[in-house]
């Protein structure tokens, strides 16, 4: 059984050559492979390996006096869904285009995903997946709106035509792993929108901690490796969408 770790923390890294190459030389000798992104904002990964490959690379990561809280999120794989490992340099570590937007200073509220079914229930609050409309026709949260959007990059077209602070009072939005819907939570309250809230952990702690017979999400959950989609059913891979 292979593990697959996911990944993220806004944070203000420096030394970022020096950190790529000796983060780089760390997964070559664990076998770890996957993607890493390295930016002045964060880092972003997903990687994939055994349990004691995964556990030392996420180590070393929180030796890293910035990272000593990061935060992973598990799903497994029969077999690996990586060939290879990659640790690049990035502008950002998910492209929004904004550089003013700093979730490291500014966010919404986290949520729960046991307080999540609740908050999405409530009528009074305006409910967005923040992914691309290919991952959402996948699947996503019951009653939640499409921005339809074919890149993140778009969500703040999306934000200046269809929202607005005076009538969505409260507004809560989800993606697959977090990272998404925290910029786009920093760059809402920079909006003006004062009551804004996201999942922690992104759909998949959600699929981890939720029971499915207690579940709101419909469908599966697109993920950025070979296995395509995963299944709130222990996080197996979902069906074929090759």
């Amino acid at each position: 059984m292979t593990i697959i770790a996911t990944f993220y923390k806004f944070v203000s890294l420096k030394n970022l050559v020096d950190f790529q190459q000796s983060l780089g030389q760390n997964c070559l000798e664990l076998g770890v492979k996957g993607t890493i992104l390295l930016a002045p904002e964060g880092i972003n990964g997903t990687i994939a390996g055994s349990r004691e490959t995964i556990d030392s690379l996420l180590g070393l990561l929180r030796s890293h006096p910035l990272l000593s809280d990061l935060d992973s999120k598990e799903s497994f794989a029969a077999q690996p869904p990586f060939k290879r490992m990659k640790v690049r340099l990035k502008r950002e570590i998910v492209t929004l285009g904004i550089a003013n937007v700093k979730p490291r200073l500014q966010v919404g509220t986290y949520v729960s995903p046991q307080d999540w079914n609740k908050l999405i229930s409530d009528p009074g609050v305006t409910v967005i997946d923040t992914r691309n409309h290919y991952e959402i026709a996948l699947g996503t949260f019951k009653g939640a709106e499409n921005p339809q959007t074919k890149s993140f990059g778009k969500f703040p077209d999306y934000v200046y035509h269809h929202l607005d602070p005076k009538k969505q009072k409260k507004v809560a939005l989800f993606c697959t792993g977090g990272i998404r819907c925290e910029k786009a939570t920093s760059y809402l309250l920079a909006q003006g929108f004062e009551e804004v809230y996201h999942l922690k952990g992104g759909i998949l702690k959600y699929f981890e901690e939720v029971p499915t017979e207690e579940s709101l999400w419909e469908g599966e959950c697109f993920v950025f490796d070979e296995r395509i989609t995963v299944s709130q059913d222990n996080l197996n891979k979902g069906g074929n969408y090759g």
